[in-house]
């Protein structure tokens, strides 16, 4: 099985570097539907047996723009165990300022998860997204072929903690690849029921006619 992870196109907050998680979702750019119609038509000969979306607004219009360019559009289920970091007091401010007004929060979330400790900022953890999330994986890849492509539309952080975890990276490690651009693809394989995840490609963006800037990648 192979299991395409998009991230959602970017938005108005994502352009003025704000934090945008699962409580807060900004209006995406009018470019970012030309750069989900090119992943459209990018994925549009994969035959994917489900789809499955995060609710929030920017994903799950992103989903349905990408899939509207499928010659077989697959059945598209949305689920809350795909949203984003539940951000606390960091969502819509600028990073910036959470940095003066959380400086230690706001340095472990970027640079050292495994110190990340959401308490102070009232949101979840980096295991509390990546328990959720990991059981909606064994979910889908449980309710699907083994042979089959499915597509998961959802956010940076998440994806990114998410993505490393189900290839064995501590949490300590998991900003060492690099972030995730906005419309980009992922792509995982496991030919052992999800026990494990072979990386094939990791924040893929070559259909995109953008160049990539700072605040397209979290």
């Amino acid at each position: 099985m192979k299991i395409y992870f998009i991230r959602h196109g970017k938005t108005e907050w994502n352009l003025e570097s704000r934090y945008q998680g699962a409580g807060s979702d900004s209006e995406l750019l009018p470019e970012s539907y030309q750069q989900m119609n090119q992943l459209g038509e990018h994925l549009k000969d994969i035959e994917f047996s489900h789809a499955y979306s995060s609710p929030i607004k920017r994903a799950r219009i992103t989903a349905n723009r990408v899939l509207q360019h499928s010659k077989k559009r697959p059945p598209l289920s949305l689920w809350n165990r795909l949203e984003e970091f539940h951000l606390g007091k960091m969502e819509g401010q600028k990073f910036e300022d959470v940095r003066q007004q959380f400086p230690e929060s706001y340095d472990n979330f970027r640079n050292h998860p495994e110190k990340y400790d959401a308490t102070e900022i009232g949101g979840e953890s980096f295991s509390d997204v990546i328990d959720r999330m990991q059981y909606a994986i064994n979910t889908i890849v449980n309710a699907n072929p083994e042979d089959s492509n499915v597509v998961i539309f959802s956010h940076g952080a998440a994806l990114n903690a998410l993505i490393n975890s189900l290839l064995g990276v501590e949490i300590k490690d998991l900003r060492k690849r690099g972030g995730l651009a906005n419309t980009s693809t992922t792509i995982l394989e496991t030919n052992d029921n999800g026990k494990t995840f072979d990386l094939i490609k990791w924040n893929d963006t070559e259909y995109l006619t953008k160049e990539i800037d700072q605040t397209d990648v979290i």
